[in-house]
């Protein structure tokens, strides 16, 4: 079942053949050299990092013990929108994601605010990842000047920055190290820390649902850690924007996605039980909100002394993983928004190899380093969780929009993911989806005015 037409009242004719012009104008296109395995890895290596090692003891402080509940729940709103990915990706594989499908599908106003709510959203991402690496690091040394946190963190973003320009097969190759010692030190944790779950769960997982340090209600509190933690599983989104660079898309970009989600599912459910039942709910998430490292706390609790030092590594490594992909798929939806003209042409142009759009991920580092220097994870975060819920939204409702032939799943997954995130964005704190809804007047005020300066200076040539 598709959205009727008049669903996107304001497409004119003379819009519907700009449209089509643009998604018609030759480019130089980004080399396709990677396949199932080095996609899911870069799937991997978005959501298996800051998602697990920082969102898990935000999410705890806001739901207590039943953050393993809303992990579960969190999962399964992903993997609805993870598949209207999958089949808009594999229709329609160039870089931008949503930002196309929404220019494809919907109308040019809705494509290029799911360009700039999903910059906005993964730019607070990337800067959490920075800052969580610190955490992790300095408490790993031992380290104590709170000073370095910020300045350690935007050298790690240059750092990253530098090694995204080199393109995207190095890039690869670094992620697929990275995630690799990542999940090794998620297994060490999961297995360390089954000795001291088992003694004591019964005391830390009880009261399962209770209200929150803030006085949130259970259920409130729940539905605020669904959406913190629906923004941990996203980076299967990084496939999908990465999707003209993958081979063979139709079969490639859906398959990747899946197994992403259900390797991820399975890693997060069983650290949060562990992290919970060994550290307590409150424990953790201040551990996250004064170091920034919850998991490396509730590592100490273990009988092996070599778990929390394992783990500190294995965060580390997931964080630059995160900050890696992060890049990457940032860099290509500017790509694409420089190609069409809604940011600056020299953003959509790539190097000399074709490999690397040069402009867009120098712009993109500049920007995660300006929010890195607020140092607050639970802001970057959430500010994060309202945007890309709100980005995701608009991939459901263009999926709504796509014919029964190029359509690879039911439409009722679609329709569930649209609701679910549409509702689940206004369960973050007020002050941030005040300010999401203030970001997305404003950038759509920003595209009718470039639209309507366009216009006029088309009737004036003519």
């Amino acid at each position: 079942m598709r959205l009727p037409n008049w669903v996107f009242v304001g497409l004119s004719d003379r819009e519907s053949k700009t449209q089509s012009s643009q998604d018609q104008q030759p480019h130089s296109s980004l080399k396709r050299e990677v396949g199932v395995f080095g996609a899911t890895a870069m799937g991997l290596g978005s959501i298996v990092g800051t998602g697990i090692f920082v969102s898990i003891g935000v999410a705890a402080g806001t739901a207590g013990p039943a953050v393993i509940l809303a992990i579960l729940l969190a999962a399964f709103v992903a993997s609805c929108n993870g598949l209207s990915s999958a089949q808009l990706a594999a229709v329609h594989p160039v870089s931008g994601g949503t930002y196309e499908y929404g220019y494809r599908w919907l109308h040019p106003s809705l494509g290029f605010l799911a360009g700039w709510m999903f910059v906005s959203a993964k730019t607070a991402s990337a800067a959490t990842a920075a800052l969580g690496f610190t955490g992790y690091a300095l408490n790993l040394l031992g380290v104590k000047f709170p000073g370095w946190h910020t300045a350690v963190s935007l050298a790690i973003v240059v750092l990253v920055t530098v090694l995204v320009l080199s393109g995207i097969r190095l890039s690869n190759v670094v992620n697929m190290f990275l995630v690799s010692i990542t999940v090794a030190s998620l297994i060490v944790f999961v297995i360390a820390g089954v000795p001291a779950l088992m003694e004591r769960a019964a005391d830390k997982l009880t009261p399962f649902f209770a209200p929150s340090s803030r006085g949130v209600s259970p259920c409130g509190g729940l539905l605020e850690a669904c959406a913190l933690m629906f923004v941990a599983y996203t980076g299967y989104g990084r496939i999908a924007t990465l999707g003209e660079e993958i081979s063979e898309p139709r079969r490639n970009i859906p398959l990747s996605i899946i197994i992403t989600l259900f390797v991820a599912m399975a890693l997060y459910a069983s650290v949060g039980l562990v992290a919970v039942g060994t550290l307590g709910a409150d424990a953790l998430a201040a551990a996250t909100s004064q170091q920034a490292a919850p998991l490396e706390a509730a590592a100490r609790e273990f009988d092996s002394s070599a778990a929390a030092v394992i783990v500190a590594a294995g965060a580390m490594t997931s964080m630059l993983a995160v900050l890696l992909n992060l890049l990457l798929g940032l860099s290509r939806v500017v790509l694409a928004m420089g190609r069409r003209g809604d940011l600056p042409s020299l953003l959509g142009r790539l190097n000399r190899s074709g490999t690397t759009p040069t402009a867009a991920v120098v712009l993109v580092g500049a920007i995660v380093a300006g929010l890195v220097l607020l140092g607050d994870v639970k802001t970057t975060w959430s500010f994060s969780a309202f945007s890309v819920l709100m980005y995701y939204a608009l991939t459901n409702l263009a999926t709504l929009r796509m014919s029964n032939e190029e359509r690879l799943y039911p439409p009722i997954i679609a329709w569930f993911g649209l609701l679910s995130c549409l509702f689940l964005a206004f369960w973050v704190e007020q002050h941030i989806w005040i300010v999401g809804l203030a970001l997305v007047l404003a950038g759509l005020a920003w595209w009718w005015i470039a639209d309507w300066l366009r216009r006029r200076n088309t009737q004036r040539r003519t």
